[in-house]
C-alpha cells in the first residue's frame, strides 16, 4: 500500500491528531511511535514523505535517520521542539530534507507536506481547496465538514464543480442552464432551489450568502476570496 506521509513520533495525542487532519486534506497517512515500527512501515509499504520527530523516547530520530537512509531515499522533514541551529545543521547533514520546529500550525505543516509531495511527485498531488464550512477535493469530487463527508445529489455536485471551474466570474443563468442541465428544459425555479442547497451546505450563513452570490438581472457568481 502507498502512503502519502509517514509521521513518526512518541507523543500519541499530536500523532494521531495530526494524522487526522492530514488524511482529512487529502494526504494519506500513517503513523508510527517506535523506531522499529517506522522500519517496519517503510519494508511493508510505499512511503511519498516522512515527518520524523528527534525525540523517540529511548531511541533517538538522528539514528532513525541514519538506518532510512540505509534503506531509502525517501524525503524526510524533521520535526522537533528543539530550536538549536547545530541540531538544525545535523538534521540536513545527516540525510534531512527540511526542519520544521514545534509548536508547528496544522495548515503550515499541510502546506509543507505539499510542496514537498508536489516538488517529488507531481502527478499524485491531489488538489484540496477550502470553501466556508467545507473541504472540497477535487480529485476525487467528494466534499467534507469536518471529518463527515457530505453527500450531494447528482445535480448539486454538477453545479457546485461549474462553479469552482469559473469562480470569481459571473455566471450567466442561461449558461448553467446550457453546461449544468445539458439545455433540459429547466427554469429559474430550479436553479434557485439548487443555490439555496448549496448555500445551506457550505455557507456559515445561507441567508447572508459569502461565497454564492446572486447577481441580479444576471446570473450568480462564486466568490473569490483571492
Amino acid at each position: 500500500m502507498t502512503f502519502d506521509c509517514l509521521i513518526v513520533d512518541d507523543e500519541k495525542t499530536l500523532l494521531e491528531s495530526t494524522g487526522e487532519y492530514l488524511n482529512l486534506f487529502g494526504i494519506k497517512t500513517i503513523t508510527a511511535q517506535t523506531t522499529q515500527e517506522c522500519i517496519d512501515i517503510i519494508n511493508e509499504h510505499t512511503i511519498r514523505l516522512i515527518l520524523l520527530d528527534i525525540n523517540l523516547h529511548k531511541d533517538s530520530g538522528f539514528e532513525l535517520c541514519k538506518k532510512i537512509r540505509d534503506i531509502s531515499n525517501v524525503p524526510l522533514i524533521f520535526i522537533s521542539a528543539r530550536s538549536s541551529d547545530d541540531d538544525k545543521v545535523l538534521a540536513l547533514h545527516i540525510g534531512g530534507d527540511d526542519y520544521i520546529q514545534k509548536p508547528y500550525s496544522l495548515n503550515y505543516l499541510t502546506a509543507k507536506i505539499k510542496v514537498v509531495l508536489k516538488r517529488y511527485y507531481p502527478e499524485t498531488v491531489e488538489e484540496i481547496i477550502k470553501l466556508g464550512k467545507c473541504t472540497v477535493d477535487l480529485k476525487n469530487e467528494t466534499v467534507y465538514e469536518a471529518d463527515n463527508e457530505i453527500k450531494l445529489k447528482s445535480m448539486e455536485k454538477k453545479l457546485l464543480f461549474y462553479f469552482i471551474k469559473n469562480k470569481g466570474r459571473t455566471i450567466p443563468k442561461e449558461e448553467l442552464f446550457q453546461n449544468v442541465w445539458d439545455n433540459t428544459f429547466t427554469g429559474d425555479n430550479t436553479l434557485n432551489v439548487h443555490i439555496h442547497y448549496l448555500r445551506d451546505k457550505f455557507e456559515t450563513d445561507p441567508d447572508n450568502p459569502k461565497l454564492f452570490k446572486t447577481v441580479w438581472g444576471i446570473g450568480y457568481m462564486l466568490y473569490d476570496k483571492g
